[in-house]
């Protein structure tokens, strides 16, 4: 038996193949080849399956965020039939050059043609064929669409994993995350909870390639990786399994519940998205609503700037199947570790306290309002509301206010339909947000608490620290007082405050949010059964004062 250790950051046993992340390494091949014919036949057959992956990819899109959206990977699948392009690659390797870079050349070659145009929307199809010939070149090079190529689920490891790179997984092909590095608070870690699988991260660099295709077994609570376990041990590990499946089983009685306290408090349990393709585990598990989509990750799946009209798709996706209930949007919160190539983000030494979310859209006008012309003309399908991330100031949220209204002045005299009233709220993930809440409580309808953040800026740690788990400290007294003045100001203001961060699933918490007179708490949709089976068991009349009394 081998074990090795980390960090366990999302509950659950998981058992199954190991998979290492297979990602290109960025840097193009240039070699002379002397078999053309050979090659030229790898290049057709890396084209092809281009092309059926994007038609796989279109009719994903079609179910999941509609048909304008979907039609950028038809016209993908177009532009690899095109002639001119396909030749221009076949005639550079009948000269010799491997397929490789007879792609990519081909593909500089057309982008700055198309770039050198007048007319916009020629030009705009110069990311279109970067793209495309990314897609060709990571075939030829043996990257794997989706990161795993494996006929069976496995449990994925990776030294960590961005964003960019979370977001375009094959989700349905993994039980669990392992890997070399990352935090509690990584976005590998995050998707984990939001998937309801295990996850452990540093375990450090003895996790090796050599255990590529080994039987794991994995403990996401205690941090245990283990190869050909021991009977005992794996024993240990089943039995602990089947009584995770059997209170999951447990909680299935409560679907279809209210969120109701002992002492008849209603609490509003929403759960937060990456995409629309999330929005059946959110009714699955009976989400109230959406307290939290990320829209930046639409962002990061693909690569050029989102039109106005791509948004719109999937924000009226989610607001017609969310049915009228809550739909809180955030604008987007690129920057600091979610990083798009095209917006070209000059580098910063400390990127957390750079430019990223609600500064990019302030500082690039026309990016924040394409975003907020799809959400008002989505707004009209659903019950949507928009939040702002990144809030340190009054002025910022003036300035926003006066923006939206412009926007709505644009559409009304477009005759363009919208919702008569769509709330505004803003994140309170700054302590300069907190310690202004009682001004900033007057300019919005509501507050929702990003504690992860918040727990940095707060602490002055690196939630993507590698090395800094125990000082990153989510109860910190500290965190928690700022919590409770966020509360107490929303209240006095007469707006409501919810937290959709990583600790509005903490069960240990749930009795003191509660108590602070937190409103809404939005988590991943699978932690929405185990949330709501505390709050039906805690009394606020009874715990309030004791909880409170140290805040």
């Amino acid at each position: 038996m081998k074990q090795l250790s980390g960090k366990g950051v999302s509950d659950g046993v998981a058992v199954g193949p190991l998979y290492f992340y297979r990602r290109g390494n960025g840097e193009i091949e240039r070699r002379e080849v002397a078999d053309t014919a050979a090659e030229n036949a790898r290049f057709e057959t890396a084209r092809q399956t281009a092309i059926e992956q994007l038609g796989a990819l279109y009719e994903k899109a079609l179910a999941e965020v509609g048909e304008e959206s979907a039609m950028l990977f038809e016209a993908h699948q177009m532009m690899l039939e095109d002639l001119d392009y396909v030749e221009s690659i076949q005639g550079m390797i009948e000269g010799g050059l491997n397929a490789e870079a007879a792609v990519s050349d081909t593909a500089a070659m057309f982008a700055d043609m198309f770039a050198a145009m007048d007319d916009a929307y020629i030009q705009a199809r110069a990311a279109d064929v970067r793209d495309i010939s990314t897609r060709v070149i990571g075939i030829l090079s043996g990257a794997v669409a989706g990161g795993v190529d494996s006929d069976v689920p496995v449990i994925l490891a990776a030294d960590d994993l961005a964003p960019s790179e979370t977001v375009q997984l094959d989700k349905s092909k993994i039980l669990g995350f392992v890997t070399r590095g990352g935090s509690g608070n990584s976005h590998t870690a995050i998707l984990a909870r939001t998937m309801g699988i295990p996850a452990i991260c540093g375990v450090g660099n003895v996790l090796t390639e050599n255990y590529e295709g080994q039987l794991a077994m994995i403990d996401g609570q205690t941090g245990e990786v283990v190869f050909d376990a021991d009977e005992p041990t794996r024993e240990r590990l089943l039995k602990k399994q089947a009584k995770e499946r059997a209170l999951k089983d447990m909680l299935e009685k409560l679907r279809g519940q209210p969120n109701v306290t002992l002492d008849g408090r209603n609490v509003m349990v929403y759960c937060n998205i990456g995409n629309p393709g999330d929005l059946d585990a959110v009714l699955q598990n009976g989400g109230g609503g959406i307290g939290l989509f990320r829209s930046e990750f639409l962002y990061l799946q693909g690569s050029d700037y989102l039109t106005e009209d791509e948004q719109f798709e999937a924000y009226k996706t989610v607001a017609e199947r969310m049915g009228g209930k809550r739909v809180i949007i955030r604008t987007l919160d690129i920057g600091a570790d979610k990083q798009a190539d095209y917006f070209n983000l000059a580098h910063e030494e400390n990127p957390a306290m750079g430019l990223r979310a609600i500064r990019i859209c302030l500082t690039r006008p026309e990016v924040f309002r394409t975003q907020l012309r799809a959400l008002y003309r989505a707004s009209a399908y659903g019950k949507i509301a928009i939040m702002f991330p990144m809030i340190t100031s009054v002025w910022e949220v003036q300035e926003i206010k006066r923006i939206c209204s412009n926007i709505r002045s644009e559409l009304a005299n477009e005759g363009v339909p919208m919702a008569d009233y769509v709330e505004l709220g803003i994140m309170i993930e700054t302590p300069a947000a907190v310690m202004m809440s009682d001004q900033l409580a007057k300019e919005v309808d509501f507050f929702s608490v990003g504690t992860n953040d918040l727990t940095q800026y707060t602490l002055a740690v690196d939630r993507q620290g590698q090395n800094l788990d125990k000082f990153f400290d989510a109860h910190h007294l500290a965190v928690l007082r700022m919590i409770k003045m966020a509360a107490d100001n929303a209240h006095a203001a007469g707006i409501w405050i919810g937290i959709c961060g990583e600790l509005g699933a903490d069960a240990e918490l749930t009795e003191t949010f509660l108590s602070m007179g937190i409103d809404e708490l939005s988590v991943s949709p699978s932690a929405v059964l185990p949330l709501r089976n505390t709050i039906r068991s805690i009394d606020t009349s009874t715990c309030s004062d004791r909880l409170l009394r140290d805040l």
